[in-house]
């Protein structure tokens, strides 16, 4: 028998409360706290401003009821399945930030979580898409993803570029309007040389890259977790029993380590 599946079932209405949980063993390369206010002044003074997306971050070891999350490990593989659902146990948001893949790929911890989370408050079910340049694809609402090589610094801390509203809107002539955080793009569905695109094309979820050098980069990344493969997947359900366990037993086993 066919398992039946679990849509998610949030209000946007709501300014949501985001848990963020620390279950990586490897250091961040930043500080927990600071990362946090620095994300919390990031969506108040940069993010909700334009996509008027609200949130409250706050530090938490365990799933909050009613709240979203933003879960922080060591790689896809942590835990199983941890890393391939993007639901609460309530059926809410979930965020995942792959620490060691993050760092062993040369880049920041703060601009991946920053990333994570300015797409899940733009498109928090993984399922927005519109119309575009080209009448035969349809285009992901991922609000980081094309200008993703970017940052910027939010109390000293790199936050990630992303893409205001006026981005998705073909009719806006070049350089008419402001269309990121860091004007660096000039004209509607632009992708920078370090970005990509998810499209559907052809009944399927692929992607449009910025340059030759991020497709490269694209197809020798560990892409397991991410939002593009929920999107493939065509799944959203929530955590099983036995991995929110997981999840608080982890958490309970490195809060005794520090």
């Amino acid at each position: 028998m066919a398992r039946a599946v679990v849509r998610g079932a949030f209000n946007q209405g709501d300014v949501p409360k985001i848990v963020c949980i620390n279950l990586a063993t490897v250091p961040l390369g930043v500080d927990f706290g600071k990362l946090i206010a620095a994300m919390q002044k990031y969506v108040d003074d940069h993010v909700a401003p334009v996509w008027a997306t609200p949130a409250r971050l706050v530090r938490g070891t365990d799933f909050v009821k009613g709240a979203w999350a933003m879960l922080f490990v060591d790689n896809a593989d942590v835990d199983d399945a941890l890393a391939y659902h993007d639901l609460t146990p309530d059926g809410l948001p979930v965020a995942k930030v792959f620490v060691k893949t993050t760092l062993d790929n040369g880049d920041l911890v703060s601009v991946s979580a920053s990333h994570e989370l300015v797409e899940m408050l733009v498109d928090p079910a993984i399922n927005l898409m519109t119309t575009g340049p080209d009448p035969k694809l349809m285009y992901a609402y991922e609000s980081a993803d094309p200008v993703e090589a970017l940052d910027f610094k939010v109390n000293g801390i790199p936050m990630s570029n992303f893409v205001y509203p006026s981005y998705f809107e073909a009719f806006h002539k070049p350089k008419s309007v402001r269309f990121d955080a860091m004007k660096k793009v000039t004209k509607p569905f632009q992708i920078l040389g370090g970005g990509y695109q998810i499209i559907f094309k052809n009944g399927k979820w692929t992607q449009i890259t910025g340059s030759k050098a991020k497709k490269r980069a694209l197809a020798a990344e560990d892409r397991r977790g991410h939002r593009s493969e929920e999107r493939k997947q065509r799944r959203s359900r929530h955590l099983p029993k036995d991995t929110v366990e997981v999840v608080r037993e982890k958490a309970k086993r490195l809060a005794l380590r520090r």
